[in-house]
């Protein structure tokens, strides 16, 4: 189907071309989210009368894209979540949950602006890309945590596996306290005789009188 693009789409073309593209790609994305019209006579005089209206329509949403993304980009939002201790999430990390999480910190950003390959189903710090323009975007990160404390340290650099080596040590340390505790009050005991101080040899060269 050919259709006349209403604005730039990746990988497809600018405003005002006209693209051949799968029929349910067209019914599905293009048309229902008015980015493209179907390429007919009709609409191609529409687009035509319309073309300045549009052009300077987009041009203004771009400039709000553009003043959005220089505060947005680069952000860091933490998200909370119950997971395992090899890191894997009890669920995942959505658009939508991305989207709430930006939202909460006082940016205006829609799940549909937010782009994953996949769902996130790892702790750890996630890039994220969002489309805030067919031409403006932004890069955030999604620090996912089980704690704001682990968040914090997970901000420091430090992965789960950092984290979980650091507690396997400190819980190795606090045992070998323990086990050198014991030992020193074993020996300490061991220099406690119940008998007493032993009585003193009479070391006299003097010879014994009958």
């Amino acid at each position: 189907m050919e259709v006349i693009l209403l604005e730039r789409v990746a990988k497809l073309g600018q405003m005002g071309e006209i693209v051949s593209v799968k029929e349910g790609y067209a019914r599905n994305f293009l048309l229902p989210q008015r980015k493209a019209l179907r390429a007919n006579d009709a609409n191609k005089a529409r687009f035509e009368n319309d073309k300045a209206q549009l052009e300077a329509h987009n041009l203004e949403t771009r400039k709000e894209a553009e003043s959005l993304s220089e505060k947005l980009d680069g952000e860091t939002f933490v998200v909370i979540r119950s997971a395992s201790d090899g890191g894997a999430l009890y669920g995942s990390v959505s658009t939508r949950d991305a989207a709430d999480a930006a939202s909460e910190a006082g940016f205006t950003v829609d799940r549909k602006q937010v782009a994953l390959s996949a769902p996130i189903k790892e702790l750890g710090l996630h890039t994220v890309t969002v489309y805030l323009h067919p031409e403006v975007e932004a890069t955030i990160t999604l620090n996912v945590a089980r704690s704001p404390e682990e968040a914090e340290l997970q901000a420091q650099g430090k992965s789960i596996q950092d984290l979980a080596a650091e507690e396997e040590a400190a819980a190795e340390f606090e045992i070998q306290e323990l086990f050198d505790d014991v030992g020193g009050a074993a020996l300490d005991d061991d220099d406690l005789d119940p008998r007493g101080p032993a009585p003193e040899e009479d070391q006299s060269d003097e010879p014994i009188e009958d």
